[in-house]
């Protein structure tokens, strides 16, 4: 009985390893937790998108005839010492802390992957610049670099952003540079620079896909942290200025009225502790599903 040839380059470049597993990621509905922090982010980003279509108040509009009402059908989470419905700003917080999370993230991407694809791949002088000015970032705890660069950018809501961003980037790129290093070495990488490929060929092609599970997860566990962050900064009156709604601000404003009206420093953290938590369980999940460690190959 004859068998089929393989070809010389079926012969010479072996499956990477994202090519041999199949997919997983159904198994994520099999988590409870990380399921409930999907379902939980997915309606926060939905909030923050149809923030103008199902605000009931203008958010930035007092009503001094309603100062700090309690929770009614009226106003469902009451109002604030300017009587300013908590429920519109509310979701614009969402809004801004949404925004500030996902770009964040993106910003640290964008800086860090290139840097640490960089480090981990060409090693010597590359690695050893990228790893000190890594290490030099990381000696300041992530929300105290955050507020340095706040303070030296200015108070606003897009400097709060790149704050965190690059607040963010010594993470990614230590993922990324370890990443790197496991796999440059993996035989698939070879058999491609064996066969002719360039360096952008082994980085862009076999390297960064199969590290994109390592990726994914960190960017999960990015965006909490960010959301945190910018909360911290509008707190401190570096990030979102009042009028304009944040719930870092509404924690501010709810502080000298905490006894009287605590409805205002509640709704605003419960909403914080969610975001965080929801993001949290979600890359918990993702972690078990798409670590390739985690299963066989």
């Amino acid at each position: 009985m004859s068998t089929a040839t393989a070809t010389p380059a079926q012969q010479s470049v072996p499956a990477t390893p994202a090519a041999r597993r199949p997919g997983r990621l159904h198994s994520l509905v099999r988590s409870p937790l990380a399921l409930t922090g999907l379902v939980i982010a997915v309606v926060l980003v939905a909030v923050a998108l149809a923030a103008p279509l199902i605000t009931p108040y203008d958010p930035t509009l007092p009503d001094f005839d309603r100062v700090l009402s309690p929770p009614s059908l009226a106003h469902w989470l009451g109002t604030d010492d300017l009587g300013r419905d908590q429920l519109a700003r509310v979701i614009y917080g969402v809004r801004a802390s949404m925004q500030v999370g996902l770009l964040a993230v993106v910003l640290a991407f964008v800086a860090g992957v290139p840097l640490g694809l960089v480090a981990g791949y060409y090693g010597r002088l590359a690695d050893t610049v990228v790893s000190r000015l890594t290490d030099t970032m990381l000696a300041f705890p992530f929300l105290v670099l955050a507020v340095g660069l706040a303070a030296v950018l200015g108070p606003s809501l897009l400097n709060a952003t790149i704050a965190i961003g690059v607040a963010q980037v010594p993470a990614v790129v230590r993922i990324t540079r370890a990443e790197t290093l496991r796999l440059r070495h993996l035989d698939y990488v070879a058999a491609t620079i064996a066969n002719g490929g360039g360096d952008g060929t082994v980085l862009f092609r076999r390297i960064l896909p199969n590290a994109a599970s390592a990726l994914i997860v960190q960017a999960t566990v990015g965006i909490p942290g960010a959301i945190l962050g910018e909360a911290l900064l509008s707190f401190l009156g570096l990030g979102v200025q009042p009028p304009s709604p944040s719930l870092g601000v509404m924690l501010s404003s709810a502080q000298s009225f905490i006894a009287q009206a605590p409805w205002m420093a509640v709704f605003p953290g419960l909403v914080i502790v969610a975001a965080t938590l929801a993001f949290n369980l979600l890359g918990d999940g993702l972690r078990d599903v798409l670590d390739p460690r985690g299963g066989t190959a």
